[in-house]
């Protein structure tokens, strides 16, 4: 039985990168069925690639194979692994931290560290630029194919040594709530941050109420200003701006018609905090 391949990288798809990817993929099988979360995340931004993944596994059946390659690291000591999910699927990857996201919010259960003398595209041992060409599509798509299981990859890693990046997780004091912006909706300029819906429901506020939004970058305050907590963009006048709750069921900020980020040059990360209070 084929699985399904979901690739993602910092590529882009000015070269032909991601076709090789591909083309690897097909020469394992030629009917595998191959698909594309994002190859626009910002080039060596392992953060945004690590939040890319939980905001698409999630959608994905069981036994799904995702080949992601942010990778600053290429060619260095650092590993190449798969990860399986506590929902049963897997994920190639260098181990720089990618998998971050899916290990504070899934789960993941099994590592296994890629023996690269089975499972490495033959004849590309010369290479050490293009381990996503050569390693990670390669086992992907073996994978996602049946031609190897799970165990074939290689030896078995210890969770707990896996590389992670900083994360916060959301903390509620008094009237207000405080957590992270994880990422941009990107084409847009919203800002996604890591607060629940319960979790902010829990301070009592109610559609069309006003609280105060406070963003700052490590120490240094970038935004404050108060704004409606509405159902949509449509609930406040264009170019204001408005609390709402995405499509993760998490708090997000933006402005009507316009881009936040770029209004108030607002980035994402571990470094950018976000701080929502009631306003009685």
């Amino acid at each position: 039985m084929m699985n399904a391949l979901v690739l993602q990288s910092d590529f882009g798809l000015e070269d032909g990168a991601v076709s090789a990817m591909k083309g690897v993929a097909h020469n394992v099988s030629k009917v595998i069925p191959i698909y594309d979360n994002t190859h626009d995340i910002p080039p060596f931004d392992i953060w945004a690639g690590s939040y890319r993944l939980l905001q698409t596994v999630g959608y994905w059946p069981e036994h799904t194979v995702f080949v992601s390659v942010v990778d600053p690291g290429v060619g260095s000591e650092r590993k190449s692994i798969v990860a399986k999910t506590n929902n049963n699927q897997y994920i190639v990857t260098p181990d720089n931290g990618t998998l971050t996201h899916v290990h504070q919010k899934v789960g993941i259960k099994e590592i296994r560290e890629i023996d690269e003398e089975v499972n490495r595209l033959p004849k590309s041992g010369a290479s050490h630029t293009f381990h996503g060409r050569d390693i990670y599509a390669y086992t992907g798509a073996r994978l996602a194919a049946g031609v190897i299981k799970f165990e074939e990859v290689g030896h078995e890693c210890k969770i707990e040594e896996m590389a992670q990046l900083t994360f916060y997780d959301p903390k509620k004091q008094d009237n207000m709530i405080s957590g992270t912006i994880d990422i941009l909706d990107v084409r847009f300029g919203n800002l996604w941050t890591n607060i629940s819906r319960e979790l902010f429901l829990s301070l009592g506020i109610n559609y069309g109420d006003t609280v105060e939004i406070e963003i700052t970058n490590d120490i240094r305050r970038v935004y404050r200003n108060s704004m409606t907590f509405g159902r949509s963009f449509a609930s406040i006048q264009i170019g204001e701006g408005v609390l709402y709750v995405n499509s993760l069921d998490n708090m997000a900020v933006a402005i009507n018609q316009g881009s936040f980020a770029k209004a108030h040059n607002i980035g994402t990360g571990p470094s950018w905090h976000i701080t929502i209070k009631r306003i009685d």
